[in-house]
């Protein structure tokens, strides 16, 4: 079975080249909250574990965290994303500051609360998450804001990223301005995709759904054994859509969690993509 791998001065070169390069990340952005404490008793108003809290932490979080990935990785990243006008969209500009991004491209929207997810940790185990989110599409006035923002930030671009959690930000317009943008200026686009907009990136260089996403969208579950047919060959477009892969550069990867990545490079060639971790992960590859 055919297995992608990159050699170590190809990878070198990558990360080199980084160094120039200007990316856009746009999408919904989140702030990744984490108390962390002991457990020693059980609540006598309910059947339920009290935490103790001894520390608190918080990062970026969804979008935010991938222009941070983006910048670790060297590249001049711009964040196009929205955030409440609350302390925690505070600690979002504040974390995009620490790490030297430019936080200039965010659009403060006093209606809606930036979205957070609240992690309690106790004994090295998640006890409880709380989310605390609006995922309503953001108002006509922030979407213009937004866009305005998107098409700045893509002046001098060299690539878009683009990072839908379903939390109303990717509404249909900002994503047609920033496709629109994008092949205009002949940018390569990757999007991370969730449900409610899977169709809406057509032209897309990347396209990486996860395994569920990939399987709600098409109504079909993917076989790993055998991952040209069923819902990834539907992705490709089957064979009506050869043409039309050919012409928008279409490359569909479909993240498979432990399992690996499924990255589609044609009609005629799917590939595994292994993922390696720490020790005790058990990598797989899969794909033909």
């Amino acid at each position: 079975m055919p297995e992608a791998r990159l050699a170590r001065d190809r990878i070198e070169a990558l990360l080199r080249k980084m160094a120039a390069t200007k990316v856009v990340v746009v999408g919904d952005a989140m702030l990744d909250v984490y108390l962390v404490g002991e457990v020693d008793r059980v609540s006598p108003e309910a059947p339920v574990p009290v935490v103790t809290v001894h520390a608190s932490r918080h990062g970026l979080g969804g979008a935010a965290n991938v222009a941070a990935n983006v910048a670790a990785l060297g590249a001049d990243c711009r964040l196009v994303a929205v955030v409440g006008e609350d302390q925690r969209g505070q600690s979002v500009r504040a974390e995009l500051d620490d790490l030297k991004l430019n936080s200039s491209f965010l659009i403060t929207d006093s209606a809606r609360p930036t979205t957070s997810k609240t992690r309690v940790v106790a004994r090295g185990q998640q006890m409880l998450r709380i989310d605390e989110e609006i995922d309503d599409p953001i108002s006509a006035k922030v979407m213009e804001k937004l866009a305005r923002a998107l098409e700045h930030a893509l002046e001098d671009a060299d690539a878009l990223l683009i990072e839908d959690y379903n939390k109303g930000t990717l509404v249909p317009q900002v994503i047609e301005r920033g496709m629109t943008i994008a092949k205009r200026r002949s940018l390569p686009v990757v999007v991370d995709p969730k449900f409610k907009n899977f169709f809406a990136y057509r032209g897309a260089t990347v396209f990486k759904p996860n395994r569920r996403e990939l399987e709600l969208a098409m109504g079909a579950a993917l076989d790993l054994a055998h991952p040209r047919g069923g819902p990834h060959r539907e992705l490709r477009g089957g064979d009506r859509g050869r043409e039309s892969r050919r012409r928008d550069r279409h490359r569909p990867r479909s993240a498979c969690g432990a399992r690996g990545v499924l990255r589609s490079a044609g009609e005629a060639e799917t590939r595994g993509i292994a993922v390696v971790g720490p020790p005790g992960f058990e990598p797989g590859t899969y794909g033909l």
